[in-house]
């Protein structure tokens, strides 16, 4: 991320997209998708209410978002370089949600 001078700041994270991660990581099947869930407030960033889709992520933040009928709670452990299979983009976050239990699944 460049600083005032405009120049990169190598103390800086790497940071990617929100509604790019959310895409690459197999969240949602477009990148626009993530983006309409995003821009209508529904997606929350280490607690704060995000609604730029355009706003940078990085390894160590907490997502909460809405899914269907689920709410997500996930921890990003990487960066990803491209959407590729459902094995990687499960590699990029730890899933924080409390296992389902017997009764909520009836």
């Amino acid at each position: 991320m460049p600083g005032p001078s405009g120049k990169p700041n190598p103390s800086a994270a790497p940071g990617l997209r929100l509604d790019k991660w959310l895409w690459q990581a197999r969240f949602f099947k477009s990148r626009s998708l993530a983006a309409e869930v995003i821009e209508a407030g529904a997606v929350r960033v280490n607690g704060t209410r995000i609604s730029r889709p355009g706003r940078d992520v990085s390894a160590g933040d907490v997502l909460t978002f809405a899914q269907g009928a689920r709410i997500r709670v996930v921890r990003i452990l990487a960066l990803g370089e491209r959407r590729g299979p459902a094995a990687e983009a499960q590699a990029m976050y730890l899933d924080l949600d409390p296992p389902a239990t017997p009764e909520a699944l009836e």
